[in-house]
């Protein structure tokens, strides 16, 4: 049988307001392998949060927690409760170029001090036994050369013992652009990250940026260890479940998306029990038929009506019947 490689051969990106729980538990019925990670979580939410910040379905792993942060002493707190909670890694943000995640002092601007960040892996590393990793940017305005982004890495990994980073491979603007402008305008350097994976090769380099199908993760899986997916991941969520066949070496057969759908059953029933609204599961599930006729049925099916008051499996099952008997015969 074909051996099963270590999860960062394909992770799923931490998306702000999507990879929710909800959504992973989606996603987890697509890919049992790839790597899931939260979306970011501020270190304040967590210590100082009345809300439960950490909260997972252990059907979701593996799952990485990210971290938004600077305090060395707060990020250790955090990963120390997030180990016990389960999780399989901890994530430092140090991409995210947003004015709110800048006034708390963390996320991009963080490349610009490589020995803050080295003192928080630490202390992170200190306290669990888990892996703590980085995701970062190649850049920041313009401290955009080969040689800050290796500085960056190289301080961080010697000082910090971080020996695992994901790489958006595009420079971020700190101010100028919106969020969503620094995921779209800045060009993506591909072989820059190749190039920083030959330079430091006792290193693990995922890479994340712009990749929107298994063919292109395949291409970048020949200079990198790994791919991590975002937008077109969540957007077309079906191509997921090819992954475990084609990047993990799976004899399984892939999922059925229509079995997909009524896998999340019971914990749709789960969590409409606890109060949870149907719309705040079935969201993350509109892209699943992407290129299927009645695709779209689908989707109007489900936002115009799992926001309703009672919406219950059986909304559900309305929508599928729109496109279940639309969907190829599996080869």
């Amino acid at each position: 049988m074909t051996q099963i490689l270590p999860a960062h051969r394909f992770s799923v990106a931490p998306m702000l307001d999507w990879t929710d729980r909800h959504c992973r538990y989606f996603l987890r019925q697509l890919t049992r392998h790839s790597l899931l990670y939260t979306e970011m979580v501020t270190t304040g939410a967590i210590v100082h949060g009345k809300g439960d910040y950490l909260a997972w379905n252990q059907a979701e792993q593996p799952v990485a927690l990210q971290l938004g942060g600077y305090d060395a002493a707060a990020l250790a707190e955090c990963a120390k409760q997030a180990e016990a909670r389960g999780y399989n890694e901890i994530n430092l943000n140090v991409g995210c170029p947003s004015d709110r995640v800048q006034n708390g002092r963390f996320g991009a601007c963080l490349m610009g001090e490589p020995a803050l960040v080295a003192d928080g892996i630490k202390a992170m590393r200190d306290q669990v036994s888990i892996p703590v990793t980085v995701k970062t940017r190649i850049g920041i305005d313009e401290q955009d050369s080969y040689e800050f982004l290796c500085e960056f890495i190289r301080q961080v990994s010697e000082q910090g013992g971080c020996d695992s980073f994901i790489i958006h491979a595009r420079k971020a603007w700190l101010s100028g652009l919106s969020p969503k402008e620094n995921r779209e305008i800045p060009p993506l350097d591909y072989e820059r990250v190749y190039q920083l994976k030959r330079d430091f090769p006792h290193l693990t380099m995922s890479i994340n940026g712009g990749i929107k199908s298994l063919a292109e993760a395949k291409v970048h899986l020949q200079h990198v260890d790994g791919v991590m997916m975002g937008r077109e991941a969540y957007q077309n969520p079906g191509l997921l479940a090819q992954v475990d066949r084609e990047l993990f070496g799976s004899e399984l057969p892939a999922p059925d998306p229509v079995a997909v759908v009524r896998a999340m059953y019971p914990y749709i029933e789960a969590e409409l029990a606890n109060g949870t609204y149907l719309g705040h599961i079935t969201r993350h599930m509109l892209g699943l038929f992407q290129g299927i006729p009645g695709a779209r049925q689908w989707r109007r099916h489900l936002s115009e009506n799992a926001h309703k008051p009672g919406a219950n499996i059986e909304t559900v099952e309305q929508a599928l019947a729109l496109v279940a008997d639309k969907i190829p015969a599996a080869v």
